[in-house]
């Protein structure tokens, strides 16, 4: 792709973003939430549907437009969602603004196609939770979708959103961009000081002309410190300040959409708490405690965040295996999470065995499959002072030599998740 004049070649972040993306890195744990008014249907009886509901059963505007008529989450508490995200040891909150239907869950003057204007609800949802993460210290993303099946003016089509809407084959690219930006505007400006903006949809039209001139520029000049990324499966931008992973670690592709090389940038890993984005009903595909404790060591281990995801039911709750499983996850993090906020990934690279985590001259190997009693790591070139099982700071019987390091694991000092072993490096 081709940007020719691309004023942000020369993009060079302010201070408060700088140090903004050291926050990023050091926080490691973040709640990414799609709500929007898809969650009604609940997937529709279909496993693999949720907040695609209108693409995927090719909804027309006219019919899909009834939805927020159903849409009334009289059981949202912001507090609650704000203690559960702090509960569960996570730092942020990535919330979708706008998804690919074009409804913005916000109160939005450009359009009324919002939740104010047409649901029952009538509560701008965004900005409860935006006073609550200033009042309780969590930081707080807007998720916004490039891509609309809704605007006449997302014109030509791209891979989605064909033929079904009922929109007329005609419309202006420029004006839908000013209204993007228009919207965009309203959540920097409206919402107090927030993260930073997760762009999504760009890789429906990967060749148009998405004028990241104007939208980064504007972005970052109405809130210096904020963070710009875009999940667009290629390597990021100028003007963008960090990179993300859909359901994949970095540097794989189990997904099939992450090809592009990992940058220097901050690392941030997005995964589904089960199969899916936004609600669905039939989805019982919940992933463990256990494997969520080491999708995130893993993540920490290839120095990214873990963006874990849960979609809220249409009354505004959480689920509630989604709530035990975050619960069970900060429980964890209360024991272990000095080996992964603040972090950096380890002298000792990502193995089938584990990964490491590291501190200055603080190493934590976390070793999350291994069903030996002895565990070899080569190579290791490094002088130690001293290595201790991190749970109590018992010895580990341990040998360096020209082989590597070569630790004793016996069985019962085995743990279940995640035995880490702390080593101080001379």
């Amino acid at each position: 792709m081709t940007y020719i004049g691309f004023a942000q070649e020369v993009y060079e972040p302010t201070k408060e973003n700088l140090e903004n993306r050291q926050w990023f890195q050091d926080a490691k744990f973040g709640l990414f939430v799609h709500w929007g008014v898809y969650s009604v249907m609940g997937g529709g009886g279909n496993p693999g549907v949720a907040e695609w509901f209108m693409e995927q059963k090719k909804i027309p505007i006219a019919k899909y437009e009834k939805l927020p008529g159903f849409f009334n989450p009289i059981n949202f508490d912001a507090a609650e969602w704000v203690q559960m995200v702090k509960n569960a040891g996570m730092k942020y909150i990535t919330i979708t603004s706008k998804h690919h239907d074009g409804f913005a869950m916000y109160d939005s003057d450009i359009s009324d196609y919002n939740i104010v204007d047409t649901t029952p609800y009538g509560k701008d949802v965004l900005k409860m939770l935006a006073e609550e993460c200033r009042k309780q210290g969590i930081k707080l993303f807007f998720y916004y979708s490039q891509l609309d099946w809704h605007h006449p003016d997302y014109y030509p089509r791209g891979r989605t959103g064909q033929g079904y809407t009922g929109r007329p084959e005609s419309g202006n690219w420029n004006k839908y961009i000013e209204y993007m930006n228009a919207q965009l505007r309203e959540l920097l400006t409206n919402y107090g000081e927030i993260g930073g903006i997760w762009f999504d949809g760009m890789w429906d039209k990967k060749d148009a002309d998405w004028q990241h001139v104007k939208t980064y520029k504007m972005i970052h000049e109405l809130q210096p410190g904020a963070l710009i990324g875009s999940n667009h499966h290629v390597s990021p931008y100028p003007g963008e300040d960090f990179q993300m992973f859909e359901q994949d670690l970095p540097g794989e592709n189990t997904a099939g959409f992450n090809k592009g090389p990992i940058s220097q940038l901050p690392l941030e890993m997005c995964l589904t708490i089960n199969g899916s984005w936004g609600f669905n009903l039939l989805d019982d595909n919940h992933k463990s405690p256990k494997e969520l404790v080491h999708m995130l060591v893993k993540s920490a281990g290839r120095d990214a965040n873990l963006l874990l995801n849960v979609g809220p039911m249409p009354n505004g709750e959480i689920q509630s295996e989604h709530k035990a499983s975050l619960k069970a996850m900060g429980e964890w993090m209360n024991q272990n999470g000095e080996t992964i906020y603040g972090t950096r990934k380890g002298i000792v690279a990502p193995e089938d065995w584990g990964v490491s985590t590291q501190k200055g001259k603080t190493l934590y190997i976390h070793v999350l499959d291994w069903d030996k009693e002895v565990l070899l790591i080569n190579p290791f070139k490094e002088k130690v002072k001293s290595v201790t099982f991190y749970k109590d700071k018992v010895k580990v019987n341990h040998r360096l030599d020209k082989y590597g390091l070569l630790l004793e694991i016996p069985e019962n000092r085995k743990d279940d998740v995640d035995t880490i072993i702390e080593v101080i490096l001379k």
